[in-house]
C-alpha cells in the first residue's frame, strides 16, 4: 500500500506541474460520458497511468476518461479506479479541482475496497488518504507531510446540494430548504472534491446529488467518486448513503455505472434517511 500512496504522491506532483503549465484548451476526443475532454485531462489521466504502471501489486487500473478498463501486472493483487480531474472545467475561471483513487484488492467493487485518496489542487496542494484512519498531508518543498487526523462532527455546519434544481424532486428541495432554515451555510462550487474537501475540514455538513428527472440514476460513477468518498468519510466518522441505503453495500455491473449519494455527518445523514422515508411512503 505504501508504494500506491508514493505513486499518488508523485503522480499529484506531476498533475500540479501540468496544470501551472500546460495547454487547458478542448481537445477532438470524448470521455465516457460523451463529454469533450480537455488536454488537460487527458495529460493528468496519462500521468497516474504511468505512475501506477511502476507499482508491480497493482493489477489494473480503470480511468473515468476511458472506457475500458487496463491491465497493468498480471500478479498483481490491487485494481485502482481513479478520476485523473474531477471539475476539471472549473480550470478556466482557477478555482479548485481534485484527483480521486478508489484501491480495490482482488476486483473493482465496493466490498473489495481497501483504501481511498484524493488530492485538492487549490491554493495549497493537499491530499487525504483513508485506509484505517482519515489523514491529511500538505505538500510543502516537493514532499507531502503529514498534517492531521480528519474526524467529522455529529453535526456540521455546511450545505453542498448538487443538481439541476428543476430537477430535484420536491421532497428533496424541501430537504435543502430545512437545512437552510436551520442556518445551514451555501457552500457548492461544481467541484466534488473542493466541496466534500470543505466539509471534511470543516467538521461536518451535507454533501447531496440526488437523483434527479434528467439522471434518475444518479450522476456521480460508483468507482471513481462515490465509493472512494463514502470510504474516506466513514473513516473519518461520517456515513455515506444513496439516500437509504449504505454506498459501501451497492455492487455495480460497468466501471461507468453511477449513484445517487448524499455524504456527511451523523446527523445530516439521518435527516437525509427520514425525509426520503416519509417521502416514499
Amino acid at each position: 500500500m505504501d508504494s500506491i500512496f508514493k505513486a499518488i504522491q508523485a503522480s499529484a506532483i506531476r498533475i500540479k506541474d501540468a496544470i501551472d503549465t500546460k495547454d487547458i484548451g478542448y481537445s477532438q476526443k470524448e470521455n465516457s460520458s460523451g463529454e469533450t475532454q480537455l488536454e488537460l485531462d487527458i495529460k493528468c489521466d496519462m500521468i497516474i497511468e504511468e505512475e501506477l504502471s511502476k507499482i508491480y501489486s497493482v493489477h489494473t487500473v480503470a480511468s473515468e476518461e476511458k472506457e475500458h478498463e487496463v491491465v497493468l501486472h498480471e500478479g498483481g493483487k490491487y485494481f485502482i479506479a481513479y478520476d485523473p480531474l474531477d471539475g476539471s472545467s472549473l480550470i478556466d475561471v482557477n478555482l479548485s479541482v481534485g484527483s480521486i483513487f478508489g484501491i480495490y484488492e482482488g476486483a473493482f467493487g465496493a466490498k473489495n475496497m481497501v483504501a481511498s485518496c484524493y488530492v485538492v489542487f487549490g491554493p495549497r496542494v493537499e491530499m487525504v488518504f483513508a485506509h484505517n484512519k482519515t489523514k491529511l498531508h500538505l505538500l510543502q518543498n516537493g514532499d507531502f507531510e503529514f498534517v492531521k487526523e480528519i474526524r467529522l462532527n455529529e453535526k456540521g455546519k455546511l450545505n453542498a446540494p448538487g443538481g439541476t434544481q428543476q430537477n430535484w424532486e420536491p421532497y428533496h428541495k424541501e430537504l435543502v430548504d430545512s437545512f437552510f432554515a436551520e442556518g445551514y451555510r451555501l457552500r457548492y462550487s461544481g467541484g466534488m472534491v473542493p466541496d466534500l474537501h470543505q466539509i471534511l475540514l470543516k467538521g461536518g455538513g451535507l454533501f447531496s446529488y440526488p437523483a434527479t428527472s434528467d439522471k434518475p440514476e444518479g450522476k456521480l460513477r460508483k468507482l471513481f467518486e462515490v465509493f472512494p468518498f463514502a470510504f474516506i468519510f466513514e473513516k473519518a466518522y461520517g456515513e455515506a448513503i444513496d439516500s437509504k441505503n449504505r454506498l459501501l453495500d451497492l455492487e455495480h455491473k460497468n466501471i461507468h455505472d453511477t449513484s445517487p449519494c448524499f455524504f456527511g455527518s451523523k446527523y445530516e445523514i439521518n435527516r437525509v434517511k427520514e425525509s426520503y422515508a416519509a417521502a416514499k411512503r
